[in-house]
């Protein structure tokens, strides 16, 4: 499964488990707009972390946090190609 689509995959289970409301998806939808709130981006991180093994948002060289659901897959793909295998 590509990074993409575990990415959105966990986005509809938290949003199924906290009872939100999902905007349509698209790369250039403002996280903010997509119907999740704090702790539903906490757990969504949390969940890509055991998933993934990335939380490439607590990187400190990481300065740019992400404003799309675009950036946000982007800095995870990003992680991913700097993991050494």
């Amino acid at each position: 499964m590509s990074i993409r689509s575990t990415i959105v995959e966990q986005i509809h289970r938290v949003a199924r488990q906290q009872d939100k409301q999902l905007s349509p998806l698209s790369d250039d939808l403002p996280l903010l707009e997509t119907g999740l709130d704090s702790l539903c981006f906490a757990i969504l991180v949390a969940n890509l972390d055991d998933e993934l093994g990335l939380d490439p948002l607590s990187d400190e060289a990481n300065t740019n946090f992400p404003v799309t659901l675009g950036d946000f897959i982007a800095i995870y793909e990003a992680a991913a190609e700097h993991v050494p295998t």
